[in-house]
């Protein structure tokens, strides 16, 4: 009978086990796309903008298959802030760099000691990769014996980069397992791809364009690099790593800065003309059927279900795409916000956001939520479980909570800030927006410096639900209003985030910070 003992309590163990529930599958990591346009406007997708005169087919039907955002943001009115932000979960004005852009000459501005979204994914397990236009500096090799000069906007600024040397402080390391790009916007010299921290071609010559919509700045052009051709390498680069990632396990997350529609505008000779709204809507509708490629491509891998496509833009619309003459022909770019790209006005910093995500977000679903493209950052570690440290993405609210459509979220940001183009703040908590500036802080009138502002209040609060076009500053009929926001914005420059957490610094500069006077007023 002693050998029953064991043979019973086999079979009692089984049974146990045999009843116990199954432990449920760890949900699959999904990968993420992010497509950030330039130079943009709120007004250019017709989902946004239902009187808007270019088409944009594939766009809308990205919106119809997803979530579209009508009230989100960039941390900036212009390219390089609004590239940090996202990248870091941080607003750019806590960085070096307190008002206008790089150019592409210039040094890293990102710190490889700071955390990315990259970092972010990678430590989790991903496969990352940067494709398009960088715009946040990268150190390029200097030629034996000689020194840097000169800041970038000159010809004669880059005759000491020595192009055969690798360059540091790359996208590479701030977590890209791959990279490949170019250092500045399109009409910013120099004009050469690097690919993991090589130029890929040594420039041979100089170019320049000085036509209307077409212009780029003179400088080095490396012989494998034509401005017309850039904006489709991007997208068919970025297709062909979908396709060979998708047969991986692991996850992947492709960020595809577009140079475009930003200037010089170059749509490829098969779009010239069909718009009939100026070439930047033949661009426009050349980006948009690169998108419907990037969507093909997605479905055709069988990876839709689990892939997060986020579609934005990294400011308003450009004056350089020839907003009054657009405007004439009835396609307002920013819709019907006041401004434009480098504002304070809502047209500088309004954007489209569209997130699709079969398997987590309800198709032809809309938020109204106040966001921002900082946000990315804590919505990315949200969705694979990283715990942000009280020194990373200190301005980065997850947006996962939102992408549930049939969930009830009374309140997600506490406040957002903006800045424009000479480094002017403003900040919105609810319906209320208050500028810390007495006019656009960017190139609408009336701009800093301009007689016309001599005359104009110090600040201005806009109620956006009763006058979103920003006509009427009710800053005197409100002055409770503008000091709680204004000791709001206060706080959130002085503790170093605007998210709960521990206090932290804002990066040293040499000399005043002189658009933060009002902090010690």
């Amino acid at each position: 009978m002693k050998y029953c003992i064991p043979l019973l309590t086999s079979i009692l163990l089984l049974q146990i086990f045999s009843c116990s529930p199954k432990q449920p599958e760890q949900e699959k990591l999904p990968n993420i796309i992010v497509i950030l346009a330039d130079d943009l406007g709120y007004g250019d997708i017709g989902a946004f903008n239902p009187e808007s005169k270019i088409p944009t087919p594939y766009i809308d039907q990205l919106a119809k298959d997803g979530m579209k955002f009508t009230d989100a943001h960039t941390p900036a009115a212009v390219c390089t802030p609004t590239r940090y932000g996202f990248l870091t979960g941080r607003y750019n004005w806590r960085s070096k760099l307190k008002s206008g852009v790089l150019t592409g000459k210039s040094n890293a501005l990102i710190p490889d000691d700071r955390t990315t979204i990259a970092d972010v994914l990678k430590n989790k397990g991903y496969e990352t990769a940067f494709i398009g236009k960088w715009h946040l500096g990268w150190n390029w090799g200097i030629k034996d014996g000689q020194e840097s000069q000169g800041e970038g906007w000159n010809p004669q600024d880059f005759d000491h980069i020595d192009f055969s040397k690798a360059i540091t402080h790359s996208p590479n390391d701030l977590g890209f397992d791959y990279a490949y790009g170019h250092s500045g916007s399109l009409d910013m010299a120099p004009y050469v791809y690097v690919e993991n921290g090589m130029a890929t071609a040594i420039p041979e010559k100089v170019t320049v364009d000085k036509g209307k919509y077409s212009w780029w700045r003179e400088g080095p052009t490396a012989p494998d690099f034509d401005h017309e051709e850039v904006t489709p390498n991007f997208f068919e680069r970025s297709i062909q790593y979908i396709e060979e990632n998708a047969k991986d396990e692991k996850p992947f997350f492709l960020y595809l800065a577009l140079p475009s529609p930003h200037t010089p505008i170059l749509p490829t000779e098969e779009w010239q003309g069909k718009s009939g709204v100026l070439p930047f809507g033949d661009f426009m509708m050349m980006i948009d059927d690169y998108v419907g490629k990037v969507t093909e491509a997605i479905n055709k891998a069988g990876i839709e279900e689990n892939t997060l496509v986020i579609f934005t833009s990294d400011n308003g619309g450009s004056p350089a795409a020839g907003l009054e003459e657009l405007a004439a022909l009835g396609h307002l770019s920013n819709y019907i916000f006041r401004g434009h790209k480098a504002d304070l006005y809502e047209g500088g910093h309004r954007v489209p956001f569209i997130a699709k995500w079969p398997e987590k977000i309800e198709k032809g679903t809309a938020s109204d939520h106040t966001i921002c493209l900082t946000d990315l950052m804590a919505t990315s570690a949200e969705i694979v479980g990283y715990e942000l440290q009280d020194h990373e993405g200190e301005d980065s609210y997850s947006l996962l909570g939102l992408f549930n459509a049939a969930k009830q979220v009374d309140q997600f940001r506490e406040a957002t800030v903006h800045h424009s183009i000479d480094g002017s703040f403003a900040i919105r908590q609810g319906d209320w927006k208050l500028l810390m500036a007495k006019g656009s802080g960017g190139w609408s009138f009336p701009k800093p410096g301009d007689p016309a502002e001599a005359e104009l209040p110090d600040v201005q609060l806009y109620n956006l639900a009763s006058d979103p076009g920003e006509k009427i500053n009710l800053q005197e009929e409100n002055p409770e209003k503008v000091a709680s926001l204004k000791n709001l914005l206060i706080k959130y420059i002085k503790e170093g985030r605007s998210t709960p957490g521990v206090p932290q610094q804002n990066d040293p500069i040499e000399g005043e910070w002189k658009q933060i006077g009002f902090v010690e007023e």
